[in-house]
């Protein structure tokens, strides 16, 4: 892209991860899909920590009546401290939620109880574009698709296997079916009305050369905003040297000349409540 080209601008929209005033939005993620149908290279959910923020990571694993009624405790918490109220609803794991009859469950519940909420869900994308009717007819507004390969070449090196329909593939048949769906299903998400955005994984040395030219497509397809999240180095890539903050800010304000950019993302836990960067302690809520 041309130096002088203008930043693209932020979709207008109060849910904090798609850019909203922090001080006034708070979301809740419910972990209520534990199961998932692709292994991300970078992806590890063998242990733990509570004071470990990163995606796939909770405390436990919520059937739909228990997330609900997390809901109605994070808000009656939020509304009691002040400040910030509770807006947005997501579904982000610590699976994938569309691998997870539950999701659609936690969804109907959560839509009847609280309408007024924003419903957001995250995506590997692989089950997206035979999903598309289902996201609709549950009215979720906000959703995030994580594509981290442009080519199958560069999917083989991020993804160990997925397992489509039964079929488990790897290699490159693995990342050019993934990739095609993933675009496929952002492309129909945007023609449905809902306000998408992709994540990306940047992994130095792996798919960095494929990020600029991720985000020209993500945004002929209909994507509002993208996040460029550093590879944590956990899984097969524990022992990669991840990117600095100032190799960050550079690949981000390159791609905010092509598509709007979320700078303010914590790769925050499938169990995350509360305002962005200032979490809820769960366990000291009462049940």
């Amino acid at each position: 892209m041309a130096s002088g080209c203008p930043m693209m601008q932020r979709p207008q929209t109060d849910h904090p991860c798609f850019g909203g005033d922090h001080s006034k939005a708070g979301r809740i993620h419910l972990p209520v899909a534990p199961g998932c149908n692709i292994k991300c290279g970078f992806c590890e959910r063998k242990f733990d920590c509570a004071n470990e923020s990163r995606p796939g990571v909770t405390s436990r694993v919520l059937n739909p009546v228990q997330a609900l009624e997390r809901v109605r405790l994070v808000k009656r918490h939020m509304e009691k401290a002040g400040g910030a109220r509770l807006k947005v609803v997501g579904i982000a794991g610590p699976g994938d939620p569309l691998a997870n009859p539950r999701t659609f469950e936690t969804f109907s519940l959560v839509r009847e109880a609280f309408p007024e909420m924003t419903l957001c869900l995250s995506t590997n994308g692989l089950l997206l574009p035979e999903m598309i009717d289902e996201i609709v007819t549950h009215d979720v507004h906000s959703l995030t698709v994580t594509i981290n390969a442009l080519t199958p070449e560069t999917g083989a090196k991020v993804y160990e296997w997925i397992n489509y329909k039964g079929q488990r593939l790897e290699g490159e048949a693995a990342g050019a079916l993934l990739l095609g769906r993933q675009l496929e299903g952002l492309r129909l998400a945007a023609e449905a009305g809902m306000m998408v955005k992709v994540n990306h994984v940047y992994i130095p040395g792996v798919n960095d050369h494929e990020t600029l030219d991720l985000a020209v497509k993500v945004r002929g397809l209909g994507a509002a905003m993208m996040n460029i999240m550093p590879v944590i180095p956990v899984g097969q890539f524990r022992d990669i040297e991840p990117p600095s903050e100032r190799d960050m800010e550079l690949v981000r304000n390159q791609a905010e000349l092509i598509l709007s950019q979320a700078r303010h993302c914590k790769q925050c836990r499938a169990d995350a409540a509360g305002v962005v960067g200032q979490d809820i302690d769960l366990d000291a809520l009462a049940v």
